[in-house]
């Protein structure tokens, strides 16, 4: 009946919406918005098949969903619809007036989160969750089970709240970003009871409803609240309102104001020991009628049958259907020790973060980084964005799930973020990728880094490899895309985009991996020789003979001068031989300082160690056993260096790493307060451990055991055990409730935070990281196949000798 009277037009819609009060809201535009915090525990997205491997309605799973959601302390956070980075919910969360005062849901609150949907083995098959929070002194607790529609444009927010010590009192408050800001929204409420105006029956129910421009949500609820209002946050919403305990000043309206606004809506009081429930559909549109449709559409359907379609149960096409489709999943779950839990959690996360409208289009992560205190005035992607190289860790561990269709459909998206000649503003060279971009290609940030114009020509050779890209494609795709990125690997040359007009001379890169410091890198350096040897071998299928003497040509000259360039022989530490983490030119033992960056002054790079030698024995550059890579262990694991340049912490038994010393990209010691506050670096900033640095190292032990050979089965088997107990179960110990890996994991150095981590426990920075995901597949799948899955067999055959 509701959606009939939504469809009917705009005289049924006014007459099933009166307003609950008649003011405006004052105090536009409210207090300075915010993000909100980035270590999620849970995130979520409906699984939509391809048709001819694009995003298109009338597939397998109907019409294509475009909307996602993240859960943070127990509340729903950020909540995208459109595009993946297009964020319109800041958070949805409960305030409960208690009989000794109010209580705010995620501050006041713990929080536990499960899957609704397992298999016999409590393995997750979809991001369906169950979130429940308790408050801290026992007096209520808030059960929610969230998922989206997978037909429609909505979000499922399921509702029971029991009264645990005394009666207490509900509110909802949802806070809009809409549009990817917290400022410009408008806003507007509706609470109607039963009623009937002649033969035409008006059902109860609510709407809350804000918009920005041409994007619209409506929250609606078949039962009427006992009150309704809308206010801008900081003066006239109902939170602050709240404060003596009574929503007193209700408003209908913002009127012609826009900023950053609360709607609120009261649920009846609740007795001692009574449950009440009651479901929330957020509906999406390009107007405030097909928002609310959506949203009708999803309850008339059944919240409950809606969850079946999600899943993929019976005769639906859904989440189960793409888990059964991982033929190497049950293989990689037995490589585990959690039983499969993580890789299962794993292959969904990977897929859920990819964009619903560009096929393909793989990003970061689904949060933004410390985004509680990050402002949320103008639009921000945060990590909801593409790099190629966090986008190639993505597409190889899917590949090695045995997702055939997205990688592929990775491949075949990333000619929209490399560099041509009609790229917007471009004047300078061609062929190399773009630093991070919208998942449409909108260019965001535009430095050169070689690696990541390196790792798509790895990609290809990969699927090519596999027989996922036919000959003819990667002939196809040499010509369009291959061949202008091995050709700037090898001549460089003169950038012209936006701010940046800097000559780049391969193998210096302008950036390398952690987009800071410009130099001769040996992460960098490995991807681009892997990238240049596989080029080459494509281009000799492909008849271009000379193009691939010309690659395999600077290869090996890029190979021969790996130690020359970056390998000290009078640093600062032990014996004084290892591999710096960056050379600022060609002489690695003239102490150059480094740039200063994220709040700290630039050391000497003979003070500065990383792991990001031991790429250079994941790709085949070089052996595990290589003088100068055993002459580097030693410095990288010395945890007796003080704590600004030390890199390893073993954390409850566990091996775990910071990106390199003297890191400043984290939360700052002296205060405890997040990166980057105010938009200020802070001479406190410490960057963290970062869990994917105990499966780079898992892959390095791997490496080593298999380049030993052994004629006795047993000591082989024993030692990898030895890598699936230290650094597979090292990696499992990172996640967190919702079984999400971190960017980053407390270190316990400093003043502690306001989040009060605990040694190993995700911070605030990202949660869930692909990469970190990626990074735990790929593990998993390498200690299968007992080979090293990002090993390229071409390098391995010239170098790793």
């Amino acid at each position: 009946m509701r959606l009939s009277l939504l469809l009917s037009g705009a005289a049924a819609l006014a007459l099933s919406t009166a307003p609950a009060a008649a003011q405006t809201a004052p105090g536009a535009p409210g207090d300075t918005p915010t993000w909100v915090n980035a270590a999620k525990t849970g995130a979520g997205a409906s699984y939509e098949a391809y048709v001819d491997g694009q995003y298109r309605d009338g597939g397998p799973t109907g019409d294509v969903s475009r909307v996602w959601f993240s859960i943070a302390d127990g509340v729903l956070t950020e909540t995208m619809y459109g595009l993946i980075h297009e964020a319109q919910i800041k958070q949805l969360r409960f305030a409960v007036v208690t009989e000794d005062g109010l209580s705010v849901e995620g501050t006041d609150t713990t929080h536990r989160t499960e899957y609704l949907h397992t298999d016999a083995n409590g393995r997750p098959l979809s991001p369906a969750y169950r979130v429940l929070t308790t408050d801290k002194t026992g007096r209520y607790e808030i059960e929610k089970r969230i998922y989206t529609d997978p037909d429609g444009q909505a979000l499922v927010v399921r509702t029971a709240i029991r009264a645990l010590k005394g009666d207490v009192t509900p509110y909802l408050l949802l806070e809009p970003h809409m549009a990817n800001t917290g400022v410009g929204d408008r806003g507007d409420v509706w609470n109607t009871e039963a009623s009937a105006e002649g033969d035409l029956i008006v059902e109860a129910g609510a709407a809350l409803h804000a918009s920005e421009g041409d994007v619209h949500l409506s929250l609606e609820t078949a039962k009427a609240f006992s009150a309704v209002s809308v206010g801008f946050v900081g003066v006239s919403d109902g939170l602050t309102d709240l404060g003596d305990g009574r929503l007193d000043n209700l408003y209908r309206t913002t009127g012609d104001q826009t900023g950053n606004i609360m709607l609120t809506g009261q649920l009846p009081t609740i007795r001692e020991g009574e449950t009440y429930e009651q479901d929330f559909v957020i509906g999406f549109g390009s107007n405030q009628r097909l928002a609310r449709v959506a949203a009708w559409q999803t309850m008339e359907t059944g919240l409950d049958e809606v969850l079946r379609r999600f899943n993929g149960e019976g005769e639906h096409v859904g989440w189960e259907d793409y888990i059964a489709s991982l033929d190497q999943l049950p293989r990689l779950s037995e490589q585990s020790t959690d039983g499969g839990k993580l890789a299962h959690v794993s292959a969904l996360m990977l897929k859920v973060l990819e964009d619903r409208t560009h096929a393909g289009a793989l990003i970061a992560s689904l949060s933004n980084p410390w985004g509680d205190t990050v402002d949320a005035t103008n639009p921000s992607t945060g990590y909801k964005a593409v790099w190629p190289r966090d986008f190639y860790q993505v597409a190889m561990a899917l590949l090695a799930l045995g997702d055939t269709e997205t990688p592929l459909a990775a491949f075949r998206y990333l000619p929209q973020v490399q560099v041509r000649a009609d790229t917007p503003g471009n004047t300078g060279a061609t062929g190399w990728f773009l630093q991070k971009t919208w998942v449409d290609g909108t260019i965001e940030w535009v430095g050169v880094q070689l690696d990541q114009t390196a790792m798509p020509i790895m990609l290809g050779w990969k699927l090519w490899k596999a027989g996922l890209v036919s000959d003819a494609e990667i002939a196809r795709m040499y010509a369009d895309m291959i061949k202008p990125a091995a050709d700037f690997l090898v001549d460089g040359g003169t950038v012209g985009i936006l701010w940046n007009d800097r000559t780049i001379s391969p193998p210096w890169t302008q950036q390398e991996r952690w987009e800071e410091q410009e130099g001769h890198s040996p992460s960098t350096t490995a991807a681009v020789i892997a990238g240049l040897v596989t080029a080459a071998d494509i281009a000799r299928a492909t008849g271009d003979a000379a193009s691939a003497a010309r690659y395999q040509a600077a290869a090996d000259d890029y190979e021969s001068k790996i130690e020359a360039r970056m390998f000290t022989t009078s640093g600062d530490w032990g014996d004084g031989r290892y591999f710096l983490r960056l050379s600022r030119n060609e002489d690695p033992n003239d102490k150059a300082p480094l740039g200063d960056n994220n709040g700290q002054h630039g050391a000497p790079e003979d003070r500065v160690v990383d792991g990001g030698f031991l790429e250079l024995v994941r790709y085949g550059v070089r052996a595990p056993d290589a003088p100068s890579i055993l002459a580097s262990l030693p410095e990288y694991d010395d945890q007796s260096r003080e704590d600004r340049f030390r890199v390893r912490y073993d954390i409850n038994g566990v091996p775990a790493f910071r990106r390199y010393g003297n890191d400043g990209y984290g939360e700052q010691t002296d205060t405890g307060g997040n990166y980057g506050v105010g938009g200020e670096m802070h001479p406190g900033q410490r960057g963290r451990l970062w869990p994917f640095f105990t499966g780079e190292r898992g892959h390095y032990e791997l490496a080593a055991t298999l380049h030993t050979p052994s004629a006795d089965a047993q000591w082989t088997e024993a030692q990898l055990n030895g890598v699936r107990h230290t650094w597979v179960r090292g990696m499992e110990s990172f996640a967190n409730g919702g079984l999400l890996l971190p960017e980053q994991a407390w270190d316990g150095v400093g003043h502690p935070t306001a989040h009060d981590y605990q040694p190993g426990q995700g911070t605030n920075s990202a949660t869930p990281l692909a990469w970190t995901h990626a990074e735990y597949i790929k593990l998993l799948r390498s200690l299968a196949d007992r080979r090293v899955w990002d090993r390229y067999q071409p390098v391995e055959a010239r170098y790793a000798r």
